[in-house]
């Protein structure tokens, strides 16, 4: 599987996408759903990726930069033809080590609270990431889900 810089104009990744919009509209009230659409994922601020195994896309991700030691995860989505075949892994992976290239301390993300995003928040907890308080521009929410986790050079110098 191969990741690649995407700008999102192929038709196979449009169609992923709005089927992850689509599968997110029966979890929460419009107001408590945050992922980016297609405008919000070309933002200046947000780097998009594609997870392709060979000419099939298998997943996408986004990373977006909150500020210069804090970035937040957006839209992963896997494709029903690659679930349980470590796309999303993979993808986490990626974003992770990109955001610790960048120079972050810290690399967020919010998800839903209800039984569907179950499977997301403990792939996240796998990596280490753990509940927090809302960030950026969330507030509190009972249908979400706030996560961060520290990484790059960050030392504890403790005497």
């Amino acid at each position: 599987m191969d990741i690649r810089l995407d700008t999102l104009d192929r038709p196979q990744v449009l169609a992923l996408l709005r089927e992850h919009l689509d599968s997110l509209a029966p979890t929460a009230p419009a107001e408590s759903r945050h992922a980016l659409n297609l405008d919000g994922l070309r933002g200046p601020d947000v780097t998009f990726w594609c997870v392709w195994d060979g000419p099939v896309l298998a997943g996408f991700g986004a990373l977006k930069q909150l500020d210069p030691l804090h970035g937040e995860i957006k839209s992963m989505r896997t494709a029903s033809t690659h679930l349980r075949r470590g796309v999303a892994s993979h993808m986490l992976q990626h974003l992770i080590g990109e955001a610790g290239a960048r120079g972050y301390a810290r690399l967020s993300l919010e998800t839903g609270a209800m039984a569907f995003f179950e499977p997301a928040r403990n792939l996240y907890a796998a990596f280490g990431f753990a509940p927090c308080a809302p960030f950026g521009d969330y507030r509190p929410d009972p249908n979400s889900v706030f996560m961060t986790k520290r990484i790059g050079a960050m030392v504890n110098h403790q005497a």
